[in-house]
């Protein structure tokens, strides 16, 4: 499956549970993961979206890493089940 068909999925489950599906791009930072998600309590998490099988390159496990080290949920995705199951246990902490 296709990155975009995965991440497409995902964002339509997230907005049918509340979540906000953010598209992320930051002009002056490569790398950065491609969406924001805001739950309703307004806790927010990243994910970086991959096909299947997929894994980020070096200088988005760098970026990651960078996140992570600031306590920032980052999450790498590669099929539709995993990032069902990304929103739902993001939820259930809220």
């Amino acid at each position: 499956m296709l990155e975009k068909q995965i991440e497409g999925a995902v964002c339509d489950y997230a907005k049918a549970r509340n979540v906000l599906a953010y598209k992320f791009t930051s002009p002056a930072r490569m790398a950065v993961p491609d969406r924001l998600f805001i739950l309703p309590t307004g806790r927010m998490f990243f994910c970086e979206f991959k096909r299947g099988g997929a894994k980020p390159t070096p200088a988005q496990e760098r970026e990651h890493l960078r996140l992570r080290q600031q306590n920032v949920n980052v999450f790498v995705i590669d099929n539709v089940e995993s990032g069902k199951s990304m929103i739902d246990e993001m939820l259930a902490l809220c």
